[in-house]
């Protein structure tokens, strides 16, 4: 009992030495929050101080265009090569030497103009042996019928054999299947003759030369003499995704699609042409299908081997929804715009940022993009025509950011790079 008394005692004694020193800690802290507030404001950006009163926001400079309604053709658009319609390598058909070049490099020709010349009297020769022959052949055939026609008088008064007069009409015959054989040799001669002209097996343009004057060709070879490029018209082979070719109409062939292709800038109009041909297989490895379209080439912008950037239009959208490409933003939720907002009628002022009935604002609006050409983009749910989006100034937008509508607005401000102390 006496121990329970003496530790009271203590207990009693030490909480009288705390509350002795208790204003010494308020004190320590009032000093302590004192030395924050010298360097901490009390009103840090954006956030207002206690007791200071929360100005409204200034408002933001946008520039705003209205969503426009029109037809909206509906394209594929794919890279293409550009390939020939024909594209002959000229060889010879004969053994010989070449005694003259008729053409000019890059010259354009017509089918049938001649191209070269080979050595033509070997040729010349052998046409003449077999005419020489054919002659022969034909002087013995008119001996036999002769021979035919005695035997044939001499049999009916016994003079001869019917032995001999078949054996006459056998030669006859003989003589003419010779003759026919010699007509065959001389065709064969003439035409061999007629390769010594060697020309232009279709209309296009030439290439360069390969062989020059002077060389000998033969039957064969491997090097051509000149390559000819049928150049108008031409055609594009594009390879465009199976599913996007399968939803549209082109595969069924219902129509022959109408196709632009660009120069490498995607700017420059080359041509315009039709889809000729789908292809009738996809290839398993990619997805991918290839089609053919013909273009005119009138002004020779398309050269065989290019790479082009095409555009198909299979279809054309009525009423469709266009806006810029600028005003579509991405955001974690998907696509959205900022639609220029006001609760009275008319817009806001240059330098106001307020309209006669009520201060202009915007608000987020979620979109579904279609797809994008010539720096505009289809919307296809989301945003109706004449309402007016954000094209320029969006990166001091949220919801409800008041704006003034201007036609330049104020770049984003720079951070400007810290100072740095002299070493």
């Amino acid at each position: 009992m006496r121990g329970f008394s003496i530790g009271l005692g203590a207990g009693i004694v030490a909480s009288l030495g705390v509350l002795a020193a208790w204003p010494s800690a308020a004190d320590w802290l009032t000093a302590q929050r004192d030395r924050v507030s010298a360097w901490w404001p009390s009103e840090r950006a954006g956030t207002p101080g206690e007791g200071a009163v929360k100005q409204p926001s200034p408002a933001a400079r946008v520039a705003v265009e209205a969503a426009r309604s029109g037809d909206v053709p509906i394209t594929l658009s794919g890279i293409g090569t550009v390939q020939a319609y024909n594209t002959v390598s000229v060889r010879s058909r004969i053994d010989g030497e070449i005694t003259r070049i008729l053409f000019r490099e890059g010259q354009d020709v017509k089918a049938g103009d001649p191209l070269a010349i080979i050595d033509p009297r070997p040729l010349q020769a052998q046409a003449d042996q077999q005419e020489a022959t054919r002659l022969k052949d034909q002087a013995l055939l008119d001996g036999a019928l002769l021979d035919l026609q005695r035997s044939e008088a001499l049999v009916l008064k016994n003079f001869a054999s019917q032995q001999q007069v078949d054996q006459q009409r056998a030669l006859v015959a003989q003589y003419r299947a010779q003759i026919k054989s010699d007509e065959a040799q001389i065709a064969y001669a003439r035409t061999q003759l007629a390769y010594t002209t060697v020309a232009a097996p279709i209309t296009g343009r030439t290439g360069m030369r390969l062989v020059d004057q002077g060389n000998t060709v033969r039957a064969g070879d491997a090097a051509a003499i000149v390559v000819v490029t049928q150049l108008q018209p031409i055609s594009v082979v594009f390879t465009l995704p199976a599913s996007a070719v399968a939803r549209s109409r082109l595969s069924l062939g219902e129509v022959k699609a109408p196709v632009r292709v660009f120069g490498a800038d995607e700017r420059t109009l080359l041509d315009t042409g039709t889809v000729e041909l789908v292809d009738n297989q996809v290839d398993p490895a990619t997805g991918t299908i290839k089609l053919k379209a013909s273009f005119p080439n009138a002004k020779l912008t398309l050269w065989p081997g290019n790479f082009v950037n095409g555009r198909i239009t299979v279809d054309v959208r009525s009423e469709g929804v266009t806006i810029p490409l600028t005003a579509l933003r991405h955001g974690p939720r998907g696509d959205f715009v900022f639609v220029a907002q006001e609760s009275g009628n008319e817009a806001g002022k240059e330098g106001s940022g307020e309209g006669q009935g009520g201060r202009l604002h915007v608000a987020t609006r979620s979109v579904t993009p279609g797809q994008a050409s010539g720096g505009r983009v289809l919307v296809e749910k989301g945003l109706k025509a004449g309402e007016r989006v954000v094209t320029e100034g969006h990166y001091r937008l949220e919801n409800g950011t008041p704006v003034t509508i201007v036609e330049t607005p104020e770049p984003p401000a720079r951070r400007e790079p810290a100072a740095r102390s002299p070493s």
